[in-house]
């Protein structure tokens, strides 16, 4: 299956409107997902609109858009990323335990992504895409990864996290290998976005078969009025 790179140049956007349309908000050309999902949001061509949607002194989290704000957008971070997209060949199944991991892990879940901080998560976070992970003996959630952005022909790995004490057995690479073989299996391939400056993850990521497609630079913005 051919699937053009162009829908990961906005993921965001192309997500919202197509297959996380139903996890979406819009006011005019603006489009965020709901509050509880994540706060990834595209802006269009309306920068009022995204203002209105977001309400006053809200973070605009732009993820990768180049798009300028007006100047009375207050910045709140900046960071330079990566994304990588998958080249190798589909791996084979894990000698690992793997298992799903539906609403009733969210206790586990919450507690691991509290432990490890892999990026922004919220309650509602799972219902991105499937998310796997891997229980030590006394069941204790160790080890995790999910999906995120689903632009048209492309699925987003992200929430890759170990517990510190699990560290070292190769994990998380058999969680990105489960989900790149799912992905696969159902006609999209894998991409996945990192900060630059976590080069122990590009290493295993790179060993994994992802390539590096582009440089972005992640971007937050409060929109104007309300409290700073």
């Amino acid at each position: 299956m051919v699937t053009p790179e162009t829908s990961l140049d906005h993921p965001v956007a192309e997500s919202l409107r197509t297959r996380h349309a139903h996890l979406a908000r819009r006011l005019g050309d603006a489009v965020t997902y709901d509050a509880d999902v994540a706060t990834f949001a595209d802006v269009g061509t309306d920068w009022a609109a995204l203002a209105e949607l977001l309400g006053p002194g809200r973070m605009a989290d732009l993820f990768s858009s180049e798009a300028t704000p007006p100047a009375d957008w207050e910045p709140m971070f900046e960071l330079a990323g990566l994304q990588l997209i998958f080249a190798g060949d589909a791996p084979g199944a894990s000698s690992v335990p793997i298992v799903d991991l539906g609403e009733a892990d969210y206790p586990a879940v919450r507690a691991l992504i509290d432990a490890t901080r892999p990026g922004p998560f919220w309650p509602r976070t799972p219902e991105l895409g499937t998310y796997l992970g891997v229980r030590d003996d006394d069941g204790t959630l160790i080890a995790m990864a999910g999906e995120r952005l689903q632009p048209p022909g492309w699925t987003e790995i992200s929430a890759v996290c170990t517990l510190p004490s699990a560290r070292g057995q190769g994990l998380a690479g058999a969680l990105v290998g489960e989900l790149v073989r799912r992905i696969h299996a159902r006609g999209d391939r894998p991409f996945l976005h990192l900060a630059e400056a976590n080069t122990a993850a590009l290493r295993v990521y790179e060993r994994l078969g992802f390539v590096l497609r582009r440089r972005v630079v992640f971007r937050g913005f409060r929109t104007p009025g309300g409290d700073a």
